[in-house]
Order: structure tokens, then C-alpha cells, then sequence
């Protein structure tokens, strides 16, 4: 991934005292056992790894770029298994490792079209064959706000939806057809809208997508 994808920076310093609101499912992955091994790919300060084991999920791993926040996760999920991401998107566990992946408001800070093809390339990998993958994202939104962030960083960045926060962050709200055109080769099993607060505290509707690694 390059830098932009990254923004190691950022999740380190400004990143790490964010809040996360994108909501779980738990329906989602009722066919699940207990023992299914999950991967939170991207899990912050370890919310959602933390309310999978709550609702009884004892393989849950939560990976992340940033010490800082897994230093957070750490610390209020001391019982669960949380590490860095040392070489994104890369993982050092073997092929078809896990039953289920959650992607949760993480291609949304991978801005680059090769970035997020890279990433989707490397759970396809980590999923085994009828494994589950969990997408959580921001499409555009139609308000003023956005709509004018949009319309002001195009240019510079090359993609429509592309922007930068106020507070040094770039960010990404996607066409719903691209979202779709990245999990090509998955299976389409659901997908919801959801009313969030975003993690600077605007509304926002997010996009949440449930689909299986095809077992061919």
C-alpha cells in the first residue's frame, strides 16, 4: 500500500481518541459456531472484536495499522488477541485461515482504487472457500457538506468522493456500483443501509454488504 493508504500518522496520533459507530449485525453471523475463527481487519481499539466475544465468539482476532489504537484494544480487551499490521495489507497467517472476516469502515481510509483492490485481494486470500466477508463502508452522500468536499478534492486526488478532513485525516466515500465491482467473485447473501454518526460527529448513511467467498 502506499502512504496514502496508510496514513499511519494520522492513526497514531489524531486517530487514536476517535469513537466508532458503524453497528454489528450479530444475525449476520448466526451460522457461525462458537469456535469459528473471526478476523476484525482493521479494528481500531477493538469495539467490534470485543462484541463478538460478548456474544460468545471465542476465536476473534483484531488487527490493525495502528500501535496505538491496538495499544487501546489492549488495554479494554485484555482476553482477546490483538497485533499490528506490520506489511498492509499483508497478514502472516496462511491461506484460508478464517471463517469470517469484518471490514468495517476501513476501505473508506484506503483512498486509492489499487489500495483497495490489494486489500479485498488479501482477505479473499485469508478466507477459506464459503467463508464469510462483512463490508461496512460510506457511500456519497447527498448533503451539501460532502457534496462540496467531493466537488473541491477531485482534482487533486483523481477520484470523485475523495476528500480531506479538517483534521489532516484523507478519506473516501465510494460509488455503491464500486463497492459491488470490488467484491466481484463473491457471493451476495445481504446488504442494509444504517444511519451512523460518523466518527467527527456528522450524520451520515453507510452501506453495509454480507457475501461469501464463492467456493470455486
Amino acid at each position: 500500500m502506499v502512504g496514502l493508504d496508510q496514513q499511519t500518522q494520522y492513526w497514531n496520533s489524531t486517530g487514536t481518541v476517535k469513537t466508532f459507530t458503524h453497528p454489528l449485525e450479530p444475525t449476520w453471523l448466526s451460522t457461525l459456531g462458537p469456535n469459528a475463527r473471526i478476523l476484525d481487519y482493521g479494528c481500531g481499539y477493538g469495539r467490534l472484536a470485543g462484541e463478538l466475544h460478548q456474544h460468545g465468539f471465542t476465536e476473534v482476532e483484531g488487527v490493525d495499522l495502528s500501535p496505538g489504537l491496538i495499544a487501546r484494544a489492549r488495554q479494554q480487551w485484555a482476553a482477546l488477541c490483538f497485533s499490528v499490521i506490520e506489511n498492509p495489507p499483508a497478514l502472516p497467517h496462511p491461506d484460508a485461515s478464517f471463517d469470517a472476516i469484518l471490514l468495517f469502515a476501513v476501505l473508506t481510509c484506503i483512498p486509492t482504487d489499487a489500495g483497495q483492490r490489494e486489500l479485498v485481494a488479501e482477505l479473499r486470500r485469508l478466507l477459506r472457500p464459503g467463508a464469510l466477508l462483512y463490508v461496512s463502508d460510506m457511500c456519497l452522500q447527498p448533503d451539501e457538506r460532502n457534496q462540496a468536499r467531493y466537488e473541491a478534492f477531485a482534482t487533486k486526488y483523481g477520484t470523485y468522493g475523495v476528500f480531506e478532513t479538517g483534521d489532516g485525516a484523507v478519506c473516501r466515500h465510494h460509488e455503491p456500483e464500486w463497492l459491488h465491482g470490488l467484491l466481484t467473485g463473491f457471493d451476495h447473501i445481504a446488504d442494509r443501509q444504517v444511519q451512523v454518526e460518523t466518527m467527527n460527529g456528522h450524520p451520515a448513511q453507510i452501506t453495509q454488504l454480507l457475501v461469501r467467498r464463492a467456493s470455486a
